[in-house]
């Protein structure tokens, strides 16, 4: 039995999917679940980014994108599509890699996840193509800090947990408030409106299961 699990950050470059294609060309974050893999080596995606931003379009315009559906959410747009282009996540999952959330901006993203021991962490990073970077901006061993236990109590995404903390740490939540949302996102490398997202999400989940 593997006893160590590491929660890990990955930073990923040069990746041409589709949605970091989008997210280049829109200059737009775009928050993704992890894409669910077919026998025909297309992925399903569903993904989410800043209403009027360009994402759609650029999706649309993808020749390697099928059958996209964008629901409008006022600030935020939800995209659900096929792509027929692989992509670098599921050369990691493959190797050992359990995805929890995406985040593209600006052509970069970031996997966030868990791997079960040093040597399948090696293994992930082994397994990227070439074609790609790959490097580990955070790994730590589970539970050994606060947030896979207020994620896990709480039920809150990853995302949704590092905003809170980047918020709380900036003095966002201070009164007087000590720095804007501009300037926490801008920290968190993601839009003001992904932030706010994030944030009020959190705080509907955690006060819900304060008062009930």
């Amino acid at each position: 039995m593997i006893e160590e699990c590491l929660v890990v950050e990955f930073r990923v470059t040069g990746d041409d999917c589709p949605l970091a294609r989008a997210s280049a060309a829109a200059d737009a974050a775009v928050d993704a679940d992890p894409p669910q893999l077919r026998t025909d080596g297309n992925a399903l995606v569903r993904a989410s980014g800043p209403a009027e931003a360009g994402v759609a379009e650029a999706l649309d315009a993808d020749d390697r994108v099928r059958y996209l559906h964008v629901a409008d959410g006022g600030d935020r747009e939800t995209y659900r599509c096929l792509s027929k282009a692989p992509c670098v996540v599921h050369e990691l999952t493959d190797a050992g890699f359990l995805v929890e959330s995406l985040c593209y901006r600006a052509g970069e993203e970031r996997h966030r996840g868990a791997v079960v021991g040093r040597d399948v962490l090696q293994g992930v990073l082994d397994a990227a193509d070439e074609r790609v970077g790959v490097t580990v901006e955070r790994a730590s061993p589970l539970g050994s800090d606060g947030e896979v236990g207020v994620a896990t109590h709480w039920n809150l995404t990853p995302a949704q947990v590092e905003a809170v903390e980047a918020a709380f740490e900036r003095g966002y939540f201070s009164v007087p408030r000590e720095a804007t949302a501009a300037d926490v996102a801008d920290d968190l490398g993601i839009s003001k409106s992904a932030f706010l997202e994030r944030v009020h999400r959190a705080e509907a989940t955690l006060f819900d299961g304060i008062f009930r």
